[in-house]
């Protein structure tokens, strides 16, 4: 590297970008959030389990602490990221909002609906309705598709785990 281009890259290595602090302080935030919860944690309905419920989000929490100092040892020490180079976007376009309003619709009809529906249904529903938004135009495939993880996650978590997921109008019938 010649010293005219050295002399170029330091000052853009040396600035700091305020909002890369804010992730830090967001990883900080969350994983407090988890070490203070996993603190009231009691055993609950698994009295045989030798771990207990704490030690997850205990390991998560602390793994964020450390991921987030880091990070920002990182950011003092001039480490920055590399700029998107757009290589499949065009970043002259604005964003879709109207999709991002549209899946947002669809997480809040879900939170609406499992109570009533249950999961299996809105499970299907919920995949269904974002493979749509997302530009898929196979309505039947994914209404199949959406069913076979609905119903199956359904199952999984009730059978496999031991976690009764709302069936909703399906109650007695799953």
């Amino acid at each position: 590297m010649s010293t005219r281009a050295a002399a170029d890259a330091t000052p853009a290595r040396r600035m700091k970008d305020p909002a890369q602090f804010v992730v830090c302080g967001v990883l900080v935030a969350v994983g407090v959030f988890l070490i203070v919860d996993a603190l009231t944690l009691t055993a609950g309905f698994v009295k045989i389990d030798p771990v207990g419920p704490r030690l997850f989000p205990m390991v998560v929490g602390t793994g964020l602490v450390v991921c987030a100092v880091a990070l920002a040892a990182a950011i003092l020490w001039g480490s920055t990221g590399e700029e998107d180079g757009g290589e499949d976007v065009d970043l002259s376009s604005p964003g879709d909002w109207r999709t991002v309003g549209l899946l947002v619709a669809l997480f809040v009809a879900t939170i609406a609906l499992v109570g009533p529906l249950g999961w299996a249904i809105t499970g299907t529903l919920l995949f269904a309705g974002a493979a749509t938004v997302l530009g898929n135009r196979h309505y039947v495939r994914s209404l199949v598709i959406g069913a076979v993880l609905g119903f199956g996650s359904f199952y999984a978590f009730y059978v496999g785990l031991g976690i009764p997921l709302p069936a909703g109008i399906l109650d007695g019938i799953l």
